[in-house]
């Protein structure tokens, strides 16, 4: 009966189009109420205690970051600098957007947040020099899923804090995955480009404007090395990294290329508390919604399903990916992975699999899930920045999700491209 008011509960909230986090804690609440055994301040008093967490201080940091690098100009000097060197290419403004992405994943940690600062940029001019509306949108959409692989990346700091694994060890292990699928959004854009006779820009860029370019964009250039190095050197801890990304988007955006003012200051402040608020609060109703699963020990049946399904290790990761693009379709990442994190990381683990490794499958995974309808997030935002019909969106969006589930089973069967780095570095 628990399990029923519980699962049941949520479809009838999320049809009735609640919002995901509150659709969750009313879920767990009526479960609660069938229970008996718990009051109903368990909900509240799972709200204050989930977000009482150091680690989880980075995401209103990092959200805060992204937001600020995208209003402050940051963004659209990595995109001069991207275009100065990649821009005569075929096809050069797509491989141009990726490769922004790319850098603004490094310093954002948020996909919606990347979609939003470099799609604002990048759309109006793709569409001026003749790149279709279904093509560019969706390119956005999917390289903007880019932003939560490449470290810093809020959903890392999500399963971390959920599994108890090293996030640190995490946003190490992301750059193999986040570099493989930035370079196959790139080889796409180049041949599809090509077989549509796109062509790259006309302008010429001598060496000496080339290196001009790069000294105007040097601050945005350094803002990753400054973030992920101090993390990785020990000098602070990814939630003071956070707290250093957002302060250093502030000085840059103020006072070196004085594109923030008193009015988008406040505005992109809002903004930023705005998107924190929501997702604090998914986190603190998800993680009631999963206290009740175990104690009703539905992970383990869960495990023990999948696990009877088959011995084979191939065949059982099949599933779980198969399994969590279905959830990426349905769930925002922040609730899927409080709830599924936990559940499925033991069935992982009995095959020998690092927790690290599997974080990054997971994340892959749920990024995937940014450009998948109904829930995908990027859509919407791609959607909304070029003013067009969400299925304009979509309709251009499967060849660019193939791409990145081949990518993604790359990355669960070849576990190196996830742990060289950490295992470079452990040694």
């Amino acid at each position: 009966m628990v399990t029923a008011a519980l699962f049941i509960g949520l479809i009838i909230f999320l049809i009735l189009n609640v919002p995901v986090g509150i659709a969750i804690g009313c879920a767990s609440l009526a479960a609660v109420l069938t229970l008996g055994t718990l009051t109903s301040t368990f909900i509240a008093a799972t709200l204050v205690t989930a977000s009482d967490s150091f680690p989880l201080m980075a995401i209103p940091l990092f959200i805060l970051a992204g937001e600020l690098m995208g209003s402050g100009g940051v963004s659209k000097r990595l995109l001069n600098v991207c275009n100065a060197f990649f821009g005569r290419i075929t096809g050069g403004l797509a491989i141009c957007t990726v490769v922004v992405c790319m850098f603004f994943a490094a310093v954002s940690g948020s996909g919606p947040a990347t979609v939003a600062a470099v799609g604002s940029m990048v759309v109006p001019t793709m569409l001026e020099k003749g790149y279709s509306k279904r093509f560019t949108l969706a390119l956005i959409a999917c390289a903007g899923s880019i932003g939560v692989i490449i470290p810093p990346s809020i959903p890392m700091v999500v399963y971390g804090v959920a599994t108890n694994t090293s996030i640190s060890s995490l946003f190490m292990a992301g750059f193999g995955p986040g570099l493989l699928i930035g370079f196959s959004l790139i080889a796409f854009c180049y041949f599809y480009c090509k077989k549509m006779g796109w062509k790259g820009s006309s302008t010429k860029y001598t060496l000496r404007e080339k290196m001009m370019i790069v000294w105007d964009a040097k601050w945005a250039l350094i803002n990753p090395v400054i973030i992920l190095g101090g993390i990785y050197a020990g000098v602070f801890t990814p939630t003071e990294a956070a707290g250093v990304a957002a302060v250093y988007a502030f000085l840059c955006g103020v006072f070196i290329y004085k594109e923030l003012n008193f009015k988008s200051l406040f505005s992109t402040i809002g903004t930023a508390f705005s998107t924190n608020g929501t997702t604090m609060i998914i986190i603190g109703c998800a993680t009631a919604f999963a206290k009740i699963l175990t104690m009703e020990q539905i992970p383990m049946q869960i495990s023990q399903a999948i696990l009877g399904i088959s011995n084979n290790q191939i065949i059982i990761l099949i599933v779980i990916n198969v399994f969590l693009l279905f959830v990426g379709c349905i769930m925002d990442t922040t609730p899927a992975m409080m709830v599924l994190a936990p559940i499925l990381l033991p069935i992982a683990a009995s095959f020998g699999m690092s927790p690290v490794h599997f974080g990054l499958v997971m994340v892959v995974n749920l990024a995937i899930g940014f450009c998948t309808p109904p829930l995908g997030i990027n859509l919407f935002v791609a959607a909304r920045v070029g003013n067009e019909p969400l299925d304009t969106v979509i309709k251009g969006i499967i060849p660019f999700i193939i791409v990145m589930v081949v990518d993604l089973f790359i990355i669960t069967f070849v576990p190196s491209i996830s742990m060289f780095i950490p295992n470079m570095l452990m040694k």
